[in-house]
């Protein structure tokens, strides 16, 4: 992806061995077990749905704690270039911006960030696809998990 260069239509990450092996695998898994509780209701088959059920929300939590986590590391990241970046007089309002706003804020580069952050918190922009539409000069962040 590095060699294509981001932006907002493939900024999204996809791990094809998580999304396209591991998840339909479980899913796979879910129903073979759920058919096998419809042959007959043992304490086997019911077990085998309910360990199919925990495996499904150990992987997507897995994921969402991964990207909980990201976004942690990116809030400080963007607290400290606002601060390098933001003028004085809005260098008060950094911890005035939601997570999901510092996180889009992300991709903006240095030149854009000011008014940009400005204009977020102004106008009360809190849609991420809105702020990140909103960028014209992207920067990739090609560490996302």
């Amino acid at each position: 992806m590095a060699n294509q260069g981001q932006n907002f239509a493939n900024h999204t990450r996809f791990v094809p061995a998580f999304h396209y092996v591991a998840l339909p695998i479980l899913l796979v898994n879910f129903v073979s077990a759920v058919v096998g509780l419809f042959n007959g209701i043992t304490w086997d088959a019911s077990l085998h749905v309910l360990v199919a059920v925990a495996l499904i929300i150990v992987a997507l939590f897995a994921r969402v704690f991964a990207l909980k986590a990201q976004d942690r590391v990116i809030r400080l990241e963007m607290r400290l270039r606002m601060r390098e970046l933001l003028p004085e007089d809005r260098q008060g309002r950094i911890n005035d911006f939601t997570p999901t706003q510092m996180v889009s804020l992300r991709f903006a580069g240095d030149a854009e960030l000011p008014e940009l952050a400005r204009k977020v918190l102004d106008e009360n922009i809190t849609k991420s696809t809105s702020i990140k539409k909103m960028i014209t000069d992207w920067q990739g962040d090609y560490f996302r998990v």
